[in-house]
């Protein structure tokens, strides 16, 4: 029942397009406490601080509103789950850094004459103070009437905590947004008519691979145990038999989710076919294998019109963003299907092109309306769509905008400004996807290559590590590659370099439930990872050029 209730009020009224976070337990109890308090009535609530600020919260802060006279927050702070200045900014989580997330103290107090909308007071503990610093703050306060809170000026979003935002984000073109997204109708006022997370496999170690062989293997082990639950499903002679007590939890042949489960009470048996084994995007500058299949993936969301075929990666481009509170924001280019959590988060895709699923009807992507208004805010009927979809790409990697603007990208879709000099941009943005989609064509850094002939000689690669200078990077115990350019690592996607990525990722990985290995190298090609490691320094060196010859003004 209280499910129903989040989703009838928290979730209804939320812009939102991912909301799972609105189900956790503590949004429950806020919303189960809303409903019984009556006519007038005190709430109070230790919980995690997301509900604060971030997007998918924008409904239930509207019905806070509504439903309370006046919210009092202590916002503790405590944040473990961001980086870099920030990370050491939120300070201890007071309950002894045992939990990740940031927490607070909320009031909610009612009063029997009703307000149009609450009274909002919100009080913030310094920066980096430890947890025992901020337990001793309680301690000594004793009563939240004794805390110097601050009145909130509430945005039209709904937003509690406003530090950081610039309101003049909302005046920018926004990519696409959720309302357009739905609408049968022409569009306006957004560059992109559709957009898509990554795709969620809920099982990665069975359905990703850098080895095609191994991931055919792997999945058709699988669906045979899973096409073997669907019969004795069908057969069984307890109807009343709940899915979750029917399936047989062994990690070594099946990983059950939620979704799988619900196409076993369905009677959907899985087919594996090669021609489903596809490449992914993975992480940035990662490729490998998917096995891209509606049963076997928890959600494909939109990509079987976005790639649905091999040949579509011939000419479709996915401009992927992540702009989540926990990282940086990110942007990069594809010409794959990307995973979910291709930046590190959740990462969303606004394609080039959209298809049928048979991969014909190719169609724009990019509205006649975004066309229409480049040209007459220009003058210039020269500017195509490619040429806006480079125009978005060059500006996002803008520092300026990313740095102005940090707060509101963590909250929302990127919107963009009208620069003064669209050309600029666009030819920058081109040069940027030409770099990042043939990244592996690019021409390897010369490192210097210091060899241990004290052990054979080996190109293979266990797990790559950088000394603690970041000059040298660890390649296997025969190689060490000296000296890396610093200037490299000022390339980040998220909290990592592109450099870093490709160290994380290109490693052999064993799934501790499944006992999957998942290995990189090649054999017929053993020098593939060596070489990539190069081509990425050129590639992070030339993006660094391109981005710094941005016009100052965005």
């Amino acid at each position: 029942m209280i499910d129903g209730r989040v989703r009838e009020t928290y979730s209804k009224d939320s812009k939102a397009t991912n909301k799972n976070a609105l189900f956790d337990p503590y949004v429950k109890a806020i919303r189960w406490a809303s409903d019984r308090i009556g006519d007038e009535g005190i709430v109070a609530f230790v919980t995690n601080n997301g509900f604060l600020d971030n997007i998918a919260f924008d409904g239930m802060r509207q019905h806070l509103g509504k439903d309370f006279s006046t919210i009092y927050h202590i916002n503790l702070k405590g944040n473990a789950r961001t980086s870099g200045e920030r990370r050491r900014q939120e300070g201890g989580n007071v309950f002894d850094d045992m939990i990740r997330v940031s927490t607070g103290i909320t009031f909610f107090i009612k009063h029997k004459q009703p307000k149009p909308q609450a009274e909002i007071f919100v009080y913030s503990v310094d920066d980096y103070l430890k947890s025992q610093e901020k337990k001793a703050f309680l301690d000594n306060t004793e009563n939240y009437a004794n805390v110097q809170m601050e009145r909130v000026v509430v945005d039209k979003k709904h937003t509690w905590l406003t530090e950081g935002l610039h309101s003049e984000f909302d005046e920018f073109l926004p990519l696409g947004t959720k309302e357009t997204k739905a609408t049968k109708t022409e569009i306006e006022g957004v560059i992109f008519n559709i957009f898509s997370n990554g795709v969620k496999t809920h099982r990665d170690a069975w359905a990703y691979n850098f080895n095609q062989k191994n991931l055919a293997e792997n999945m058709q082990r699988t669906i045979d145990a899973y096409n073997e639950h669907v019969e004795k499903w069908a057969k069984k002679d307890n109807q009343q038999v709940k899915v979750d007590d029917f399936v047989l939890y062994d990690n070594s042949q099946i990983s059950w989710s939620l979704g799988l489960k619900n196409h076993l009470k369905r009677g959907r048996k899985a087919n594996f076919l090669e021609e489903k084994i596809r490449i992914s995007i993975y992480r940035p500058f990662t490729r490998s294998n998917l096995f891209f299949d509606r049963v076997m993936n928890d959600a494909v969301y939109l990509f079987p019109k976005f790639f649905p075929t091999p040949t579509t990666e011939n000419e479709n481009r996915v401009i992927c963003v992540v702009n989540e509170a926990q990282i940086p924001f990110s942007v990069q280019i594809a010409a794959h299907i990307p995973c979910l959590h291709y930046g590190g988060r959740q990462t969303q895709c606004f394609p080039l092109y959209t298809y049928n699923e048979n991969g014909k009807n190719r169609t724009e992507n990019i509205t006649d309306w975004a066309l229409t208004h480049y040209r007459q805010h220009y003058q210039d009927n020269t500017i195509t769509k490619w040429a806006i979809f480079h125009y978005a790409y060059g500006l996002l990697h803008h520092p300026g905008y990313r740095e102005k603007y940090a707060a509101n990208l963590k909250r929302e879709f990127p919107r963009l400004p009208m620069a003064a000099d669209f050309w600029s941009f666009s030819k920058s943005g081109e040069k940027l996807a030409d770099l990042h989609l043939n990244y592996e064509h690019a021409t390897p850094y010369p490192l210097k290559m210091i060899e241990n002939h004290k052990v054979p000689f080996s190109l293979r690669v266990e797990k790559m590590r950088l000394s603690q200078d970041k000059k040298k990077l660890i390649y296997n115990d025969f190689l060490t590659l000296e000296v890396i350019p610093k200037e490299v690592f000022d390339y980040k996607l998220g909290n990592r370099s592109a450099l870093e990525w490709v160290i994380e990722q290109y490693r052999v990985k064993v799934d501790k439930k499944s006992g999957i290995v998942n290995d990189p190298n090649r054999e017929e090609d053993d020098d593939y990872i060596l070489e990539l490691v190069k081509k990425i320094i050129t590639v992070s060196l030339e993006t660094i050029k391109v981005v710094e010859r941005l016009p100052n003004d965005s």
